[in-house]
């Protein structure tokens, strides 16, 4: 853990205090797999790191203050999905390959962060601005990449000079996110991993070059 970390009254922490507060993280970020965020109460999360809840409030004002800070570690390590898109070329074999890479790479955070993400979705959708900045974190680290491909095809005449970079962009990226948070809903219609990965890599390069992938 990097710089310094301060319980909620300005002290600053100790190495046992820094562990024991990631160790509350860790925990809640565990009861956030498998219960309802609203669910969760500070005296099982202390319970559960086999603290107390004074101690819990000693690092937190409250267990959404917890939830905040995992969520702000999460946005920074999706920050770095960027490098899906940044400087990958669109074109030919290479386009397909990075049209897989992006919807690979975004499908993967997804999965492995969806308990966390799913309360940032919903604190956006409730209007926290605190959560929407957060979840914005993430999908700029790919819209911006994404929008600056379209661009730098349309300048060299391979895009409709019509087509908004930017509208492309930012329905691609709404497309990504929706289809990640619903993956297990996939499969209820019958529609196995293995399959929706491709098709969605179609989509995404359709949308950035305007034409089907060279494979």
């Amino acid at each position: 853990m990097t710089g310094q970390v301060r319980t909620v009254d300005g002290r600053v922490a100790g190495r046992r205090g820094q562990a024991t507060r990631q160790k509350l993280l860790d925990c809640l970020g565990e009861m956030l797999s498998s219960s309802p965020y609203r669910d969760v109460k500070v005296i099982d999360v202390a319970r559960k790191a086999g603290t107390s809840p004074a101690t819990f409030y000693q690092y937190f004002p409250d267990v959404e203050g917890a939830v905040l800070e995992i969520a702000e570690q999460m946005a920074t390590e999706g920050a770095g999905l960027t490098d899906l898109v940044a400087d990958r070329s669109w074109v030919g074999k290479a386009g397909w390959a990075t049209a897989q890479d992006l919807v690979d790479g975004f499908l993967e955070f997804w999965r492995r962060n969806d308990a966390i993400l799913r309360v940032v979705d919903l604190g956006a959708a409730e209007g926290d601005k605190r959560f929407y900045k957060l979840r914005m974190k993430i999908l700029n680290s790919v819209n911006n990449s994404l929008a600056d491909a379209v661009k730098e095809l349309q300048d060299k005449g391979k895009v409709d000079k019509d087509v908004s970079p930017a509208a492309v962009a930012g329905s691609l990226v709404a497309m990504l996110a929706a289809v990640a948070s619903h993956q297990k809903g996939f499969q209820t219609w019958g529609v196995k991993q293995a399959e929706l990965k491709p098709n969605l890599a179609l989509l995404v390069h359709l949308g950035v070059t305007g034409k089907k992938p060279t494979k």
